[in-house]
């Protein structure tokens, strides 16, 4: 009977100690986009959702604009998507730390 209290005690510690999945990109995302004013405007994501898709730019943007300049400053990998909804065949990945230029158009992003 000790045997096995100790044997459930040792496999309940070690669930534990496995570390679970993280729910979000710690850090920061930036893009630059248009305004419905023709200004441009640099919108971030803080800590973005991992796995959930999130359509860019940010309100107050100009109708039908593409957001660009991506600069993934988080811990996850970002996938870009020219189109919105991360669908199509048009998608690009930004590992932790790294960026793109202004001719890398997109309208969504899915972190890993």
């Amino acid at each position: 009977m000790t045997a096995a209290v100790g044997a459930a005690c040792s496999a309940f510690v070690l669930l534990l100690a496995v570390p679970g999945s993280a729910s979000a990109a710690t850090g920061q995302f930036r893009y630059s986009y248009t305004t419905a004013e023709g200004y441009e405007a640099v919108g971030f994501l803080n800590n973005p959702a991992s796995g959930t898709c999130i359509n860019l730019p940010s309100p107050g943007s100009a109708p039908g604009t593409t957001s660009r300049t991506p600069q993934n400053y988080t811990n996850a990998t970002a996938t870009v998507f020219l189109d919105a909804d991360c669908e199509g065949d048009t998608y690009y990945t930004l590992p932790p730390g790294t960026g793109a230029s202004d001719r890398l158009l997109l309208r969504s992003v899915v972190f890993s």
